[in-house]
């Protein structure tokens, strides 16, 4: 039986082998610990092994990180996809069946700001399916707090914004 941090990293390879959109540090601890496999910590150790050994990407926003599996993650996890277990493997499509309209929404619906070099802020707000962007809208703003409410507010409003472009543009 292999150690529980190589599985562990196995299982993470896994799921994210397993979604055409990648997953947030909160989905994928939310997982672990839902199963009660391990706890946030050690969670979060592992992923940044994988990420230290190119094994998943990261892309950080201002509340969570996405991660996605890399080429190199892809074919380590057919090396050692025997390692992983039954019990595991359904808990996985489990977690997955039971989720799975979340966890597209939540990676559909992006929102982030940065701080630009003139001392504003760039709000991005995309709206994607299928890693497409149906929409990608950057808005530049003078205060934090008003990016953030951008931020907010595109995650409950997009689909409003959306086909409101769409009707103005259209005409």
């Amino acid at each position: 039986m292999a150690e529980p941090f190589t599985i562990y990293k196995l299982t993470i390879l896994n799921m994210l082998d397993k979604v055409d959109f990648p997953l947030t540090s909160t989905q994928i601890s939310g997982f672990f610990l839902d199963q009660e496999y391990t706890d946030y910590f050690r969670v979060q150790q592992v992923l940044r092994d994988l990420a230290d050994a190119d094994l998943i990407r990261s892309e950080p926003t201002h509340n969570n990180t996405r991660y996605f599996i890399t080429a190199a993650g892809k074919k380590t996890l057919e090396f050692f996809r025997d390692k992983i277990t039954d019990a595991i493997e359904q808990d996985i499509i489990a977690f997955f069946g039971r989720n799975q309209m979340e966890l597209r929404a939540t990676n559909s619906v992006i929102a982030d700001y940065y701080r630009t070099p003139d001392h504003r802020y760039a709000v991005r707000c995309q709206y994607r399916e299928r890693n497409a962007d149906l929409i990608d809208l950057t808005l530049t703003v003078r205060k934090k707090e008003q990016a953030e409410a951008i931020c907010s507010n595109w995650k409950k409003q997009n689909g409003d914004v959306y086909a409101y472009l769409m009707d103005i543009l259209m005409k």
